[in-house]
Formats: C-alpha cells, structure tokens, sequence
C-alpha cells in the first residue's frame, strides 16, 4: 500500500511498530536515530510517511523535520512525544507536522492516524474547481491559493483547512467538527486544530491578532467572513 519509515531509537517500539503496519499492509523502513533518519529519506524517492520520535540521538526529531521539509514538502509526518513534552508537540505542528502521538501510545491507534493521514493526502480533488473569496483564490486542483496575487506558501493541511472554511462560508465550526472533516478523524487533542488555525491566519489575514477572514467565535469555535 504505502512505504512508511519508523524513526526512533527504542528497537522494540520500531519493532512492534513495524509489526502492525506490515499486517496493514504497508512496506517498512527503520532508522534509530536523526541523521540515519535523513540519509534514508534522502535515499528513498517512493517514500509516503514518516513516524518520527522527538527524541533522537546525533539529531533530535524536531531538527529532523526542520531539515526535511523544504526538499519533501509534502511528505506526511506522524510525530511521536513524552506525555510532559507539550511545548515540543505544540512547536512540531507549528512547523507543520500532521499529527502526534504521545508515548505510550496504542499501536493500533496509530495504524489508524496513518491510514486517515494517508487518505487526506490521496484524496482526489474535484478537476478545474477553484474557489475564490475576494483577492484570495483556491485552485483545487493544482493545490495552489494566491492572496492578492502572490502564491501563499501552505502546508497540505493548511490549504485543506482554507478550502474547507472558504467553502464554507458563515457557518460556526466546532474544533471537533474540524477534526473530522478535514483531518479525517473525530478523537484527539483540537490543540492540532488551534495550531493550524493560528499557522492560517498568520499567512492570510494583514493582522492575525485581529482577524477579518477567520474568526473565533468563542466558545463555539471559528467562522469563515467572506469578503
């Protein structure tokens, strides 16, 4: 199905790991530690996922992901934290990870984020569409948005959460509603989804602080103003 590479420096978590997603289906790679982890991302054109542990020897995960996202863009990555490592969860979806898991995790649990990871990557877009609220314009197709002219640079889940709000103008959004549409799943922390949103803002509103396109309807959740 897919080809995901494991990276963490416990053999055994890889191990079991590795386990569940061959029973799923998936083709397996292993690192233990942050710089064997780039060398085989560098090493391995087909790749689809990465299942990364913030701690790491030689190189800690968040380096990892630092180093790898401007030549893999859109390569998907699953981060793996300590229950007390809260600020490094929130820092890893700030730079644009796709989920996170904290340790100790159920195996079964995370075959199942990878699967809904997987298919909000694979999932097909609707050929020519193309959304447009004001100067801000959404191709759905080339995956592309421009504000005002200029190409904004987004992570895949951020354009997903902009076409999302941008189709769905004037309707009050709960986290939890988020969650399910546009991250595939309806459990978990909706700190993922305050982080996105935060990201968002900050690209496409002239002041984030006071938003005029993405509005927080306290207590309630976030409301698209179309313009």
């Amino acid at each position: 199905m897919s080809t995901i590479l494991i990276v963490d420096d416990d053999a055994t978590v890889r191990g079991v790991v590795a386990d569940y997603l061959r029973a799923d289906g998936h083709t397996v790679l292993q690192a233990g530690d942050g710089a064997a982890a780039l060398t085989t991302i560098a090493e391995t054109p087909g790749l689809d996922l990465v299942i990364l542990d913030l701690m790491l020897p030689k190189l800690d995960g968040l380096e990892v992901f630092r180093r790898l996202r401007p030549s893999h863009p859109n390569l998907p990555v699953i981060m793996l934290t300590a229950k007390d490592s809260e600020a490094d969860r929130i820092l890893g979806l700030e730079l644009g990870a796709d989920d996170y898991l904290t340790k100790p995790f159920s195996p079964r649990e995370l075959v199942l984020r990878i699967g809904a990871v997987l298919r909000r990557y694979a999932a097909a877009l609707t050929p020519g569409e193309t959304l447009q609220d004001g100067d801000l314009v959404i191709d759905l197709e080339s995956r592309k948005a421009t504000l005002a002219g200029s190409e904004l640079n987004l992570t895949l889940r951020e354009f997903d959460l902009l076409a999302h709000f941008v189709s769905h103008p004037n309707v009050v959004m709960s986290r939890t509603e988020l969650m399910g549409a546009v991250w595939g799943w309806n459990y978990g922390d909706s700190t993922t989804v305050t982080v996105h949103v935060r990201r968002l803002r900050g690209k496409i509103e002239p002041d984030p602080s006071n938003p005029s396109r993405l509005a927080t309807v306290w207590g309630r959740g976030y409301r698209w103003e179309p313009q």
